[in-house]
């Protein structure tokens, strides 16, 4: 488990009010300077859809345009209202990005093509797994905030016959694409059981949660090594992991993202998977920390693979810090929370209220490139679930 110096009650006592402080200071950034600069300048008033990046001067140019970045900003917004941003405002916007993507990115089998252009003429009609995902997820929010009845439930109901039509694997979990089945993959079968457990939230459709309890069954049985707990990212056709380099990493930040999907899986059905998700987080917490952020990439060893540190393995981080500490109270926890969001503040901290940095290089130094719009949907989720933690607290 992480260690803390101040044990017990009052070491989680003065972890908390640290916590307090950052989650604050988070808070005013989201809504003070993220939310009306992605607002006023992320969103091509004309042509439609979300702008791929944002620099201090602006949209960066007339970049192709990926699915995941459409839903993924979809998603932030439509969590905007609920953290205390304008209701109305995003309302607009959510339903607006819905008007470009839904006509500009599905295909005629029902799946959603990966890349368009700014004019949403279609430049790749690759459908990946991870791409549906987010618009699973996209919808399920988009249905909690805008209430439209049957049009997005049935969008979402028809997107998953579509998976089990076109991707469904004749053993457990789906294939990696269409034409791309290969290798599989474990981080879209993550955020698929991300969209699947939000529709259990949002209607009563059973098939959602069988949906989650079979992605939970595969992590446990295949994705998970059973003699080091680690999760491991790519496999061949029987789910074993590929051979040589790329079979052996293991992620630091998705091991706390699937931490905290198996806590939130677990909350849902009554179900204990515990066990497997504090032992994800110590794998990321003790081998994949340096200088207070979590690295990109291990091996199987757990020796260091990129020792670069994106900006999202730092919200996964505080997520599962956070989830872990309202689930078992433990003052270690709350310290690792405070800890993480410490290191998320860094990359927020750019000299332009409402951007980010992405990277941050082995010699500690940030690489100086355009915030990525797709990482607003980690940040929001980090933040939402903090402010979660804390309320429960």
């Amino acid at each position: 488990m992480p260690r803390t110096d101040a044990p017990g009650a009052d070491g989680a006592a003065q972890s908390l009010a640290a916590l307090r402080h950052e989650h604050e200071w988070l808070s005013r950034w989201l809504l003070r300077d993220a939310y009306p600069l992605w607002a006023a300048r992320g969103y091509d008033r004309l042509h439609g859809g979300f702008e791929e990046s944002l620099t201090s001067a602006g949209a960066g140019g007339d970049q192709p345009r990926r699915a995941r970045v459409q839903v993924r900003q979809i998603y932030a917004f439509a969590r905007a209202a609920s953290l205390g941003w304008q209701a109305d405002e995003a309302r607009r916007l959510v339903a607006q990005g819905l008007e470009y993507f839904l006509p500009h990115y599905r295909r005629s089998d029902g799946l959603f093509r990966t890349l368009v252009a700014v004019d949403g003429k279609a430049l790749d009609e690759r459908a990946f797994l991870y791409d549906q995902a987010f618009v699973l997820l996209a919808l399920a929010e988009s249905e909690r905030l805008l209430k439209s009845g049957s049009e997005l439930v049935g969008a979402a109901q028809a997107l998953r016959a579509a998976l089990y039509r076109h991707l469904k694997r004749p053993g457990p979990g789906f294939s990696s694409g269409v034409p791309d089945a290969l290798p599989l993959l474990s981080n879209p079968h993550m955020h698929l059981l991300e969209a699947a457990l939000n529709w259990t939230s949002v209607g009563n459709d059973p098939e959602w949660q069988a949906l989650a309890d079979e992605i939970v069954a595969l992590a446990l049985e295949r994705l998970i090594d059973g003699a080091t707990g680690a999760l491991r990212e790519n496999f061949d056709e029987h789910w074993a992991p590929l051979a040589g380099t790329a079979g052996r990493i293991v992620e630091p930040g998705h091991q706390f993202e699937w931490a905290w999907l198996l806590l939130c899986w677990g909350r849902s059905v009554g179900a204990d998977a515990s066990q497997a998700a504090a032992r994800l987080v110590q794998i990321g917490e003790t081998y994949g920390i340096r200088g207070g952020v979590a690295l990109n990439a291990l091996l199987d060893d757990f020796s260091i693979h990129d020792a670069e540190a994106r900006l999202w393995p730092q919200t996964e981080r505080l997520k599962a810090a956070a989830l872990m500490a309202a689930t078992t109270g433990e003052a270690c926890f709350w310290s690792m929370a405070v800890q993480a969001a410490k290191g998320l503040r860094r990359y927020l901290e750019t000299g332009t209220p409402g951007l980010w940095h992405d990277r941050l290089k082995a010699d500690g130094q940030f690489v100086q490139q355009s915030a990525p719009a797709s990482s607003f949907y980690h940040i929001v989720c980090a933040i939402d679930e903090l402010g979660a933690a804390l309320r429960r607290a």
